[in-house]
């Protein structure tokens, strides 16, 4: 049985639903982290679930080294039609709980909130451990993820958006320590339902993810603007460097 991400993210309809991600904000963030972690010009950077590809586009057409690696065939699809006027980025099919195989990179970025998919506390050991093994001496992760604390605290119930005709009939809560969206609408003639599913973890979860799988944070942001985290940040960005 398919797991629900991977049903979703390769869906037409998640990316009709998600088509209008700012790009203008995704832009800034990264312009931010490049002189604050810093990325150098000749390390390879792994973006790792990058979707469509919108930061490893914009990563490479600044003339960075990139690889971008997602689950869903049809993102990647979209990702290197994108490349293809703008960018050098390479990008391929692959799930984050396995190391790329003979590869080492710099930096290893997770944007976005791609981390806390799983149902079971060992695949995410298993993506930072593959994560850790793909990593040269001393690289650095960047894991972008939700402040669970304020989330939870703000969740809005329901929704409604509607985006190229489709109505979206979007509900959330919080159950069990996972954020749960579940997605119905209408579209070629019948009822389309969909979940979303995302573990709670606050810093003091990721603190122990990567104490337990050979990292060491350095450094906490709390939104794209790199300010100080807080309980009331919006976002909880973390940078982790390699230890041996």
């Amino acid at each position: 049985m398919s797991e629900w991400f991977e049903a979703w993210f390769d869906s037409e309809y998640y990316h009709i639903l998600y088509k209008n991600r700012d790009q203008q904000e995704a832009e800034q963030f990264l312009n931010s982290l490049i002189s604050s972690i810093p990325i150098g010009k000749k390390d390879r950077v792994l973006d790792l679930a990058c979707g469509t590809g919108r930061h490893a586009n914009y990563l490479s057409s600044l003339g960075f080294n990139v690889t971008g690696t997602d689950l869903s065939p049809r993102s990647i699809k979209m990702a290197v039609a994108s490349s293809k006027s703008k960018s050098s980025a390479f990008f391929k099919v692959h799930d984050m709980r396995d190391p790329l195989t003979d590869e080492l990179f710099d930096i290893v970025l997770n944007l976005f909130t791609s981390f806390g998919y799983f149902k079971a506390h060992e695949d995410n050991l298993r993506s930072l451990r593959a994560i850790h093994s793909n990593l040269a001496a001393d690289g650095k992760l960047v894991i972008d993820f939700f402040n669970a604390g304020k989330l939870c605290a703000t969740l809005p119930t329901s929704e409604v958006k509607t985006v190229d005709k489709l109505e979206f009939k979007i509900n959330k809560e919080v159950k069990d320590s996972v954020v749960i969206k579940t997605i119905s609408f209408n579209a070629d003639g019948r009822l389309h339902n969909y979940r979303e599913e995302v573990q709670v973890l606050n810093l003091s979860d990721f603190v122990s993810l990567m104490k337990e799988t050979g990292f060491k944070i350095i450094c906490t942001f709390g939104n794209y603007n790199l300010e100080s985290f807080s309980p009331d940040s919006d976002r909880l960005i973390i940078v982790a460097k390699k230890s041996q």
